[in-house]
């Protein structure tokens, strides 16, 4: 793609990034192909191509973008399924960041918009603030209908009850113990010593994710971390355009990492939440031009795993399914097209005993999306919708995921038929390691 940017315009290092993204693109279109809101509407302003010209559009001429523009931009879900179709491997997700980083200072939204978005950049990165927000919400769910769209639609999104708090929400060291799987000795030394990623939608969500995690890597004599700071990695109000508040959450992220890296040493970061997992590898690129952090967030990023990746390098021989089940595996989109990481899940399920089976379109999105599913309900509920129906015509026993985004998007349609569990591999995992039956699999 030809592009005019001025040559003062290239003296700043992001635009000098998105106009070698933009030249790597040749039009050709096969993004379409796997676009989920190309495929819902059929409108090639919500394909990844249409989307590239906009943004090519009004960041090139340094302008405010329309109306239409940022309501095209708004819909992309960043499920980054055209990365993973694209023959030039053009980065289309670095692209949209800048893009919506540009709408963020330059376009005016409307007041309920403008409060939303600033409602949710403030209280889902902070997982007290958000506990509270829940219990609030579930108190006045029963008069949703009488409150605006946007309100009830979140209010619609809430989960049935609020967890308690987890064993994993506050610092803490949790020592290998090799006991519950094999005949080691609990005193012998940990095989590896990784820090784990708390999160805070997940945190307060689906703290049983975490504790699994804990305990699954504990049982294989892997020793456990918990920093301070605990909570948002920034990937939230990063995909929101807002890059001060993103780079502030990431850098005390980094900041505690490496203290505890250069301390007693790490030799992973673990993420259980995919979602995070894209971004926190990514860091290196976020702040190649901060000359405090350059380094530093190179040094996390190259020490993130999902926690599917880690398991992969672990003797996991005595891990075996107790029940024999059918496991649909749903892929999440931060995991297979963000972190391009496809076997590992299904290898360790299917190595564990359990019979794995994969749904058709398994490339497109649930609606979930990080905010989108509170942002943009329409389009996320057509997705959840035919999701669950792929999901279905596997006829599963137990549905497993990746991301507590996915897990909360599919099984929030309990009342309409979809009752098999959704869980996280790494609880079907931690049962097999001879941990406790997973929490959705009791309530499902």
């Amino acid at each position: 793609m030809q592009t005019s940017f001025t040559p003062a315009q290239l003296t700043d290092p992001d635009i000098e990034s998105v106009n070698g993204i933009l030249r790597s693109c040749v039009h050709c279109g096969f993004c379409t192909a796997t676009c989920p809101t190309y495929v819902l509407l059929g409108d090639e302003l919500d394909s990844p191509r249409g989307r590239i010209y906009q943004m090519k559009s009004f960041i090139e001429e340094d302008r405010v973008p329309t109306d239409e523009e940022v309501k095209h931009i708004d819909r992309c879900l960043s499920c980054l399924s055209c990365m993973t179709t694209c023959p030039p491997s053009v980065h289309y997700m670095h692209l949209v960041d800048h893009g919506r980083a540009h709408i963020a200072r330059t376009y005016h939204r409307p007041l309920l918009d403008r409060l939303t978005r600033t409602f949710i950049g403030f209280v889902l990165p902070r997982p007290g603030l958000f506990r509270w927000a829940l219990i609030g919400g579930s108190l006045v769910r029963p008069i949703r209908n009488l409150m605006p769209n946007r309100l009830k639609t979140m209010l619609n999104l809430l989960p049935a009850s609020v967890p308690s708090p987890g064993w994993v929400d506050r610092k803490e060291t949790y020592p290998a113990s090799n006991a519950a799987i094999s005949e080691q000795s609990s005193c012998e030394p940990a095989k590896a010593r990784v820090a784990l990623l708390s999160g805070c939608a997940q945190q307060v969500l689906g703290p049983h994710v975490n504790e699994a995690t804990v305990r699954l890597l504990n049982r294989l004599g892997v020793e456990v971390v918990v920093t301070n700071p605990k909570g948002c990695c920034g990937a939230l109000v990063h995909h929101m355009g807002q890059t001060e508040a993103s780079h502030n959450q990431a850098k005390a992220m980094i900041d505690a990492w490496i203290v505890e890296a250069d301390d007693k040493g790490l030799d992973a970061v673990i993420i259980n939440a995919s979602g995070c997992g894209t971004t926190v590898k990514d860091y290196g690129y976020m702040f190649r031009n901060d000359p405090d952090y350059s380094e530093k967030a190179a040094r996390v990023a190259a020490l993130t795993q999902d926690i599917t990746e880690f398991l992969t390098t672990l003797d996991m021989s005595e891990v075996s399914a107790p029940e024999d089940l059918s496991v649909t595996y749903h892929s999440a989109c931060s995991m297979q097209h963000g972190q391009q990481i496809k076997a590992a899940p299904l290898d360790l399920l299917l190595m564990a005993g359990f019979a794995v089976k994969e749904p058709a379109e398994s490339h497109l999105c649930c609606g979930s999306a990080g905010t989108y599913n509170m942002l943009q309900p329409e389009i996320a509920s057509q997705l959840k919708k035919r999701k669950i129906a792929n999901l279905r015509m596997t006829q599963p026993d137990i549905i497993a995921t990746g991301n507590i985004g996915c897990m909360m998007q599919l099984s929030s349609l309990k009342g309409e038929g979809a009752v098999v569990p959704v869980v996280h591999t790494v609880e079907l995992l931690d049962w097999a390691a001879g941990g406790p039956r997973p929490l959705g699999m009791s309530t499902g």
